[in-house]
């Protein structure tokens, strides 16, 4: 069974306002290993999916992060892991029983590793 990653966009993904630390290339990878990829922000859900179109990914999902939860709901998965860059991402990660991973240089290397393979 596949793994699921929820991405924030602004402070987390590297075509965000602010730009984060995760490359589009990174997302690329995930979705080559058969990875459930989609994005979960505060951006309305036009946004998220013109975005994902702009660096050509094929997103299996876009929600408002509050709806993680919907999420896990509709897509059953081996692991559920949210990547972002707040306390808030934290939040509604741990009451929708997402892996938070958050979106900073050191956990990154950590997390990366363990996520795939690779830092």
């Amino acid at each position: 069974m596949a793994r699921l990653v929820s991405i924030d966009i602004d402070g987390t993904l590297e075509v965000g306002e602010p730009p984060g630390i995760v490359t589009v290339e990174l997302v690329k990878l995930a979705r080559r290993r058969g990875y459930i990829i989609g994005s979960c922000s505060d951006r309305p859900i036009s946004y998220q999916q013109a975005m994902w179109q702009r660096v050509q990914i094929a997103a299996d999902f876009t929600a408002l992060k509050h709806r993680l939860d919907e999420v896990k709901a509709r897509f059953p998965a081996a692991a559920y892991y949210h990547i972002g860059d707040t306390e808030l991402d934290q939040f509604f990660a741990d009451g929708a029983g997402f892996r938070f991973l958050s979106a900073d240089p050191d956990a990154h290397r950590v997390w990366s590793i363990e996520l795939l393979g690779s830092a």
